[in-house]
């Protein structure tokens, strides 16, 4: 048995203080907040994927993006829908070329990418593309840009996300602790490398990126948290935990890492600054199954 190596249009509003009506994000537009809620909760991320995006060029501000696919009789949603934090506004982002499902989407240097996918019917040169949107880029420049393609279409299986690593975007086909193909994307060169050996065999879980210098990874079945050491290609032992055990989906920021497990019902929060790494538990919102946790800078509540 292997073993793993362990060393558009802009929306702003009055009042952003929903917590009477139970709103779960200020300010979602009124036509687009009953489908979104619905493919995201009662679809559970089939056909949706969160992620958040941190521009280098200003650290203090990040965007949420909402990024889904059309559904048959449901949603037909051809632009990103963002959500910018510290204005509490929502806006549209640039058409999408081909709206898809079961693609690989991720952030790195203030840029999104998307890459691979399926649109209403599966096509070769959809299932190998990568495209990208620049937010350094003033608004009206904005669109997404072809770039250098997968050698082939294995990373449209199912909606993964990819992970910004010193420079590089690092992903791979399916989720969870099974055997995977993994891919490299240099954002500089535009050219595709394959994912070293030691990286893509500890990658057996949902991973996230501490500044984009730190890729964190969680043993779903160990419920171990890893490190990724890039000089000696192997991942070190952070925590392992039975909390962490069936981790689904997992944020980094800030010196913390935020998990979310056991079907959306726990939130265990490990601070890997301090040695021996400490960690607790955090109360979902009473009555709902989480499906995604980030880390967003602190929001200013406007008065009416």
């Amino acid at each position: 048995m292997e073993t793993t190596p362990q060393c558009t249009n802009p929306t702003h509003y009055d009042s952003f203080d929903d917590s009477e009506n139970g709103t779960l994000l200020p300010g979602l537009p009124d036509d687009l907040a009953p489908s979104l809620l619905f493919s995201l909760f009662a679809i559970h991320g089939v056909a949706s994927f969160i992620f958040l995006l941190s521009l280098p060029s200003s650290p203090s501000m990040s965007f949420l993006l909402l990024c889904t696919v059309p559904l048959p009789q449901t949603l037909s949603l051809e632009d990103p829908l963002v959500f910018h934090p510290e204005s509490n506004s929502w806006f549209y982002g640039p058409p999408i070329s081909t709206p898809r499902r079961w693609c690989v989407t991720g952030s790195a240097r203030g840029v999104v990418y998307m890459a691979s996918g399926v649109g209403s019917h599966y096509q070769g040169d959809i299932a190998r593309s990568m495209e990208r949107w620049d937010l350094n880029k003033k608004r009206e420049s904005w669109g997404w840009e072809n770039k250098a393609p997968l050698k082939d279409g294995r990373f449209s299986r199912e909606e993964v996300e990819a992970v910004g690593y010193r420079g590089k975007l690092c992903m791979v086909n399916v989720k969870g602790n099974a055997v995977k193909e993994g891919a490299v994307y240099d954002v500089e060169l535009d050219k595709w490398e394959e994912m070293p050996q030691g990286m893509v065999a500890g990658w057996n879980g949902p991973a996230a990126t501490m500044d984009e210098d730190v890729i964190y990874v969680i043993d779903e079945v160990k419920g171990r948290l890893s490190k990724y050491d890039g000089e000696k290609d192997c991942w070190e032992k952070v925590i392992e935990l039975e909390q962490l055990k069936r981790a689904e989906q997992i944020t980094a920021g800030r010196g913390k890492i935020c998990a979310i497990s056991a079907k959306g019902e726990r939130i265990i929060v490990v601070d890997v600054r301090d040695k021996p790494a400490r960690f607790w538990e955090v109360a979902p919102p009473p009555g709902m199954e989480v499906v995604a946790v980030h880390v967003l800078p602190r929001m200013i509540s406007r008065q009416h």
